[in-house]
């Protein structure tokens, strides 16, 4: 299965369709014009376990990157992902 993740600026996401019906998303915030915090990580239960959630976060961190947005993680599954891979830890706010 290939992963596609498309970010919805308008809507403060990222997100992989699944199926007709189902998607995953990593939400965000913007707290200030140089901040974004991730707020939110959901993978329907069906799809759990296959990469999903980290390729969003991946995605969201590279995204901040790139526009040199310090993070926030409110969200337990990015700060996790931070934790664990310390590339992205100078990303913190």
């Amino acid at each position: 299965m290939e992963i596609q993740v498309k970010h919805e600026e308008k809507y403060q996401q990222f997100t992989v369709v699944l199926g007709a019906d189902e998607e995953a998303e990593l939400a965000y915030s913007r707290p200030t014009e140089q901040e974004i915090d991730f707020t939110h990580t959901f993978v329907p239960e069906s799809a759990r376990g296959k990469g999903i959630a980290q390729k969003l976060i991946e995605h969201g961190l590279c995204f901040a990157r790139d526009n040199g947005y310090l993070v926030i993680a409110s969200c337990p599954a990015v700060a996790k992902y931070i934790k664990n891979n310390p590339q992205h830890q100078d990303l913190l706010k």
